[in-house]
């Protein structure tokens, strides 16, 4: 037996409990892990309160990040003791996730923990960081540089704006923060935002284009901020988006692609292939120091997970939130 938090639902309640389970709500896979940390996402946020039909199967441990011990691994590709990480996959979707003291995984969806990083560290990076970095990678190979101009980031205090901003303002870049807690302006700046924007200056219907402003934008929030962003956006330049926290409609013009030649890429980092993991995490290995990622992270026990979900939908919770599995 072993603790994790477990989702069921039946035609009378959907409902989310931390539970004595056992092995049998487990996922099929290869390789057994022990599970030291995982993370408290937005979307595991929206699949622990049943805000949003994340969980498509039942029932089903949550949590889309982990990092943990290798007990067995039938493939031969890991090592029992090897400490691997996992962002993704279909994990806490599909499949039983992080959320728990035990984890049955695929090989292929697993690396090995880059030696910079403690699990914790790992974990207060996770998904969020994870994704933030692919966001600054796609953004560099599009040839934005730091004197390209601003970088907007929007949902700047969720974790992924907030390593976003860490992230952009490390590599030379002048960030724009934009939020709807202006009241936590302290934080951005430490984190290297060079000016905080209320995010009503972009949340509400706007115009198909205006003033062209932003060589860059990291978009967590979707909806009428990402058009607006779009419209802003200086010739050639590129919108990052990832997120939806504000709406998964995107109710905008043309406009910006065929006046202004700016491209909007989506990123996705739950079935991102294995060599755009790993240079993600080396490149967060090369950047993030200790003092950065405390700064950005809390941590709580599983105990603490199923309330603390409520507090992040309701936009209560700032950075990352790091699950002590063992706790």
């Amino acid at each position: 037996m072993f603790k994790g938090i477990l989702i069921d639902k039946n035609e009378q309640e959907y409902k989310a409990i931390l539970s004595d389970l056992d092995d049998s709500v487990l996922a099929d896979g290869d390789t057994l892990v022990n599970v030291s940390y995982s993370t408290l996402n937005y979307k595991d946020a929206l699949a622990i309160t049943g805000k949003a039909p994340v969980v498509r199967n039942f029932p089903l441990i949550p949590g889309v990040d982990l990092v943990g011990v290798v007990e067995n691994c039938v493939s031969g590709k890991f090592n029992p003791g090897d400490v691997v990480l996992l962002n993704g996959f279909g994990v806490g979707e599909l499949y039983s996730g992080g959320l728990a003291q035990k984890a049955m995984l695929k090989s292929d969806w697993l690396i090995p923990l880059p030696k910079t990083f403690t699990p914790k560290q790992a974990m207060a990076i996770g998904t969020a960081g994870y994704t933030a970095m692919l966001c600054v990678l796609t953004l560099e190979k599009h040839g934005i540089k730091p004197e390209s101009g601003e970088i907007l980031v929007t949902g700047a205090n969720g974790g992924v704006g907030s390593y976003a901003i860490s992230i952009l303002s490390m590599l030379g870049y002048t960030v724009v923060a934009s939020t709807g807690r202006v009241s936590e302006s302290a934080y951005l700046e430490k984190l290297g935002a060079a000016e905080i924007i209320d995010r009503g200056q972009l949340s509400e219907p706007g115009r198909p284009l205006a003033k062209e402003r932003w060589a860059g934008v990291v978009d967590s929030v979707g909806s009428h901020t990402l058009v607006n962003a779009c419209a802003s956006t200086q010739y050639g330049g590129l919108v990052a988006a990832c997120g939806l926290a504000q709406g998964m409609e995107l109710p905008g013009t043309v406009a910006p692609f065929i006046l202004r030649g700016i491209t909007l890429t989506g990123i996705d980092s739950v079935m991102r292939p294995l060599a755009d993991r790993v240079e993600a995490w080396d490149r967060l290995a090369s950047l993030l120091s200790p003092d950065t990622i405390d700064d950005i992270a809390k941590e709580i026990s599983l105990s603490q997970v199923i309330d603390t979900a409520s507090d992040l939908i309701a936009g209560k919770i700032r950075g990352r939130v790091v699950v002590n599995t063992q706790q």
